[in-house]
Parts: C-alpha cells; sequence; structure tokens
C-alpha cells in the first residue's frame, strides 16, 4: 500500500483528505505548513504528498522548490483554493504532478493519486 502525507494549514482539509485517501492509501503524516512538510517528509519519506498553496511559515510553492531539491522524485499533487493560471503553471513547471482546485471531490482526488503509480 502506497504511503502518503498530507500538508494543510486547515485541519478540517486534512480530515477530509485523510477520510477520502484512507480508503486506498496509508496516511503516514500530517504537516499545517511548509517547513513542517520538509521536516516530516525526510522523516517519513512517503510515496506522494497533498500541498496546499496559502499556508504560515512557509507557502506551497516554497515548500515544493525545496522538497524537490532535496527529493527530487517526489510525488507532490498540489490541493489548493488558489487557482490562478500563473500559480498552477508555477507548481506544475516546477515539479508537481497535478494541481487541484478546492472544493474538490473525492473521485478527483482519488484519480489523481492512482495515476501518480499508474
Amino acid at each position: 500500500m502506497y504511503r502518503g502525507m498530507i500538508v494543510d494549514d486547515a485541519m478540517i482539509m486534512r480530515m477530509r483528505l485523510r477520510e477520502i485517501l484512507d480508503k486506498e492509501f496509508n496516511i503516514v503524516a500530517e504537516a499545517a505548513n511548509g517547513q513542517e512538510a520538509i521536516g516530516l517528509y525526510a522523516e517519513q519519506q512517503p510515496d506522494f504528498l497533498t500541498l496546499d498553496i496559502s499556508m504560515p511559515q512557509l507557502n506551497g510553492i516554497d515548500a515544493l522548490k525545496a522538497l524537490l531539491e532535496k527529493h527530487p522524485d517526489a510525488r507532490v499533487v498540489i490541493v489548493s483554493a488558489v487557482g490562478q493560471k500563473q500559480i498552477v503553471f508555477e507548481a506544475l513547471g516546477l515539479g508537481a504532478k497535478d494541481f487541484i482546485i478546492k472544493p474538490f471531490e473525492a473521485e478527483r482526488v482519488l484519480k489523481s493519486i492512482r495515476r501518480l503509480f499508474a
């Protein structure tokens, strides 16, 4: 079973994503900001992570850059309410595998994560 990590500053979003992903994946860690995510990723080494953009301390774009610099094979799916084209293109250009805009459908999230391993 693939191991995942959820990164979002909103606890309700982390809970909702866990509820969706727990059916098919083993969620091994949750982080509330990008700085926490970098440390937990190194510690837990999940197979994938979902990453919000707007977070305190270290936003998702900067966290994505730092994660991929240290772990170039990281599979990152952005899940964010920030859906501006410029941000979407930047995240995908940096190496995110997909960009899901909140609010999201459960099946959209599952399809995106499944595609990481297809």
